[in-house]
């Protein structure tokens, strides 16, 4: 990787982390949250799906803004939005303020998530595109390592609302990078302007392009199988397996190593292999992990260790996907790479958002019902590549 490219991919991806950061920091205080506040398991992981849905939501209009304004504008305001959040939910009296500030921390993070794609697309195509990406995944992928950890020291130290504090901080900290060292990469003479029937039209194109959809539907049943895992570990490792915080943000660490790990390779196996090859590959194997890790819940022998290690070879293999599709999914709109970026991020949102409160009913604390859920995403990714990459070009 080039200087150049380290220095966007560095700077992309720290500002990157202000979404993830704000869950996994918050997973650890899960339990404590319910305990405190009077609140059931489903109402407290309505923290967590509400977050997701305006995550999602809010990305569709930050994508044609971008288009529209420039890169750095929406930046700004959805930072300014999440540290708004971040506040009110530092001093949320009950569960229900402490839901609404999680939408709002939602709406305004969910910048993050569509901008830099969008800057990326602006400065790179192809395999350079997919390195950085790949390097963003990288610092993203540390977060669930790192800041449960750092969730759990917080939480020691100052309470579960001290984690609050410690995101609106780092939304400071984000908007001074986007301030003072991240430039503008979107010039006038490329802005687009935002109307109906532009973005009617920009959608239209992107609803009739089935690889479009295709890449973007096995990213987010990808990504829905962590939000799964991220809305039940917390009550299934604390809870039916008793572990302490500390205990439960190691091993969701050691959940997310692999997922990083394989990211990292993503760009060079395309390179030798072709993306078709490795999106197969990795679709496959994350089935493969996440079926075998059910039957063995099914026949009762999905103890703690069983079910860590299966969830680092699975989310080995996610890790070749992600990247990949994110980028493959925007190549060919370049023209609309706000507009593709935020309605890609939405579906994927909503897709995880949906996954959750379909597979909340089922939940019983155990492990069972989280890894089916895993599960039926996986397969579902798996099917939707078998459909989709037939029709990728050879490589």
């Amino acid at each position: 990787m080039t200087p150049s490219l380290f220095r966007t991919a560095a700077i992309l991806a720290l500002m990157s982390m202000v979404g993830p950061f704000a869950i996994d920091m918050f997973l650890p205080a899960m339990p404590k949250i319910a305990s405190d506040l009077g609140a059931t398991e489903p109402q407290v992981q309505g923290t967590i799906t509400l977050y997701f849905l305006a995550f999602g939501v809010a990305q569709l209009i930050y994508g044609p803004w971008a288009d529209m304004s420039g890169r750095k504008p929406p930046i700004y305001i959805g930072l300014a939005i999440f540290a708004l959040g971040s506040v009110a939910a530092f001093f949320a009296p009950t569960i229900e303020t402490l839901v609404a500030a999680r939408f709002v921390q939602g709406a305004g993070g969910a910048v993050m998530m569509v901008v830099p794609r969008a800057i990326i697309r602006d400065l790179y195509t192809g395999h350079d595109a997919t390195r950085v990406m790949s390097f963003i995944m990288l610092v993203i992928s540390v977060s669930p390592m790192l800041a449960p950890l750092a969730g759990s020291g917080v939480i020691a130290l100052a309470g579960w609302r001290g984690v609050f504090a410690v995101m609106a901080a780092v939304a400071g900290l984000c908007l001074a990078l986007a301030a003072f060292v991240q430039p503008e990469t979107l010039p006038p003479e490329r802005r687009v302007p935002v109307n109906l029937a532009a973005l009617a039209k920009g959608a239209k194109t992107l609803a009739r392009a089935p690889v479009f959809l295709g890449l973007t539907f096995i990213g987010a049943f990808g990504m829905a199988s962590f939000f799964v895992f991220i809305s039940f570990a917390p009550f299934v490792y604390q809870g039916q397996f008793g572990l302490t915080p500390t205990g439960f943000s190691g091993l969701f660490a050691i959940n997310a190593v692999g997922f990083f790990g394989a990211s990292q390779v993503a760009a060079p196996l395309g390179i030798r292999y072709g993306a078709r090859r490795v999106m197969l590959a990795g679709t496959a194997g994350f089935a493969g992990f996440a079926t075998l890790l059910l039957l063995l819940a099914l026949a009762g022998a999905a103890g703690l260790v069983v079910i860590v290690a299966s969830l680092f070879a699975a989310n080995a293999f996610l890790g070749l996907v992600i990247p990949t599709s994110m980028v493959m999914a925007l190549e060919e709109h370049g023209e609309i790479a706000g507009l593709a970026s935020s309605l890609g991020g939405t579906l994927q949102m909503l897709t995880g958002g949906a996954v959750v409160l379909a597979a909340g009913p089922f939940f019983d604390g155990s492990a069972t019902p989280m890894i089916a859920a895993i599960a039926a995403c996986a397969l579902i990714a798996f099917a939707l590549a078998l459909l989709t990459l037939p029709r990728l070009p050879q490589g």
